[in-house]
């Protein structure tokens, strides 16, 4: 479904990512695994549209994306559940998942896409009138993933899902990921529990200062000494 070649962003002189290459395929999870810094969130921003790279091809079901404006990007079906959520927090529950439903691919199908997004997490159908600014991390996470539900993307991408959400709410971040991929959608997912994300993922790529420095499957990269020594302290 997506697949990367020879990508390479720069912030001013600073080189961010350095000739990254990876596929991933439809109906898999696909972990990036790294450390701080290492270029993860970066290039869920460019393959987002968010930053423009200066070489390389990024190609979603046989289109050249890379370049495109983020809007262009997210109306091809490219969804992003942002580090730290960026939900709109003077606005309703059901305002921002009426927000995600606003691409022309999916307005047409909103209301029924919002009961699914209810019926996922019932929780934010409790509070659909509440602020979402006054909700706990782990509602604003559901609701973070519901409003990018909202705009029917075949391809969604993770990025830190669990940051700062409590050992239960991370639980059920994780059974939404695996369900949602058990449906039928494409997950790339970048996640700071490695170990977790490892036994989700189908495939996986370490990324290591901007460049794809390993590649398996989820099973061999949890296996893998040099992995289990950097990121799971084993």
């Amino acid at each position: 479904m997506l697949e990367i070649s020879g990508l390479d962003l720069y912030y001013g002189d600073a080189q961010a990512l350095d000739q990254v290459a990876l596929a991933v395929p439809a109906h898999e999870i696909v972990a990036i695994v790294g450390a701080n810094g290492a270029g993860k969130s970066s290039l869920i921003r460019t393959i987002a549209g968010i930053e423009r790279p200066r070489a390389g091809s990024i190609r979603f079901k046989g289109q050249e994306i890379g370049g495109l404006p983020s809007y262009k990007v997210c109306d091809l079906g490219v969804g992003q559940v942002a580090e730290g959520r960026q939900i709109f927090p003077t606005m309703t529950v059901a305002e921002n998942l009426e927000m995600g439903a606003l691409l022309p691919r999916a307005k047409s199908k909103a209301r029924p896409t919002m009961e699914r997004v209810y019926g996922l997490f019932p929780r934010l159908a409790e509070r659909r009138r509440q602020l979402a600014g006054t909700m706990s991390g782990g509602e604003q996470q559901m609701l973070a993933i519901g409003r990018c539900l909202m705009g029917q993307p075949e391809l969604m991408m993770f990025d830190e899902p669990s940051l700062g959400l409590a050992p239960a709410i991370v639980q059920e971040v994780f059974r939404i990921i695996r369900q949602l991929a058990e449906e039928g959608m494409t997950v790339i997912l970048v996640e700071q529990n490695v170990a977790v994300s490892l036994k989700l993922a189908n495939h996986a790529y370490v990324l290591e200062n901007g460049r794809i420095v390993m590649s398996g499957t989820g099973a061999e990269l949890l296996d893998d000494d040099q992995v289990r020594r950097a990121y799971l302290g084993l």
